[in-house]
This record gives C-alpha cells, sequence and structure tokens, in this order.
C-alpha cells in the first residue's frame, strides 16, 4: 500500500492545559498518557488515528453534558402526560 504524501504536518493537538483526569485522559486535549507520551514518534496514519480518537471522545463528552442539561432542567412540579391519566 501506498503512504500518502503529508502536505502539511499534523500539528499536536495539545492545547497547554495539560491536567489528567484519573483515567489519564488530559483535560485540554483528550489524549490518554501514552498518546501523549509517543505522539513525536508516531507515523501520520497513527496520529491520524488519534485525533478520531480525540473527536470521538468530544462527541461523547458533549453528549453526557447536553443530558445533563437536559435533565437538570427537567421540572419535577410541572403537571405532564401523567396528568391526564388520574
Amino acid at each position: 500500500m501506498l503512504e500518502q504524501i503529508e502536505l502539511f504536518e499534523i500539528e499536536n493537538p495539545c492545547v497547554g492545559v495539560c491536567q489528567s483526569n484519573k483515567k489519564g485522559y488530559c483535560f485540554g486535549c483528550l489524549r490518554n498518557r501514552t498518546e501523549r507520551q509517543l505522539w513525536l514518534k508516531m507515523t501520520n496514519e497513527q496520529k491520524r488515528e488519534v485525533l478520531r480518537l480525540i473527536a470521538g471522545r468530544k462527541k461523547k463528552i458533549e453528549q453526557l453534558r447536553r443530558r445533563k442539561t437536559e435533565q437538570l432542567g427537567f421540572d419535577f412540579g410541572q403537571e405532564g402526560e401523567t396528568g391526564e391519566l388520574f
């Protein structure tokens, strides 16, 4: 298989936050420890895979935040559809 020639360097996704959660994922760039440590040694294909994983992690975080916001916005005192049943 032919390797694609890169016209531009794949930029490091680091945003300078550099603090990790308990599982080792950086709060800033969402990479795990291994991804951060090996970034400079990775091939462009490996870097693209890491960027794909980061995009998935961002999407998951956004979904969790959206769900949490929706749950917090639920009004337990408001009559809903169940009011018609009784």
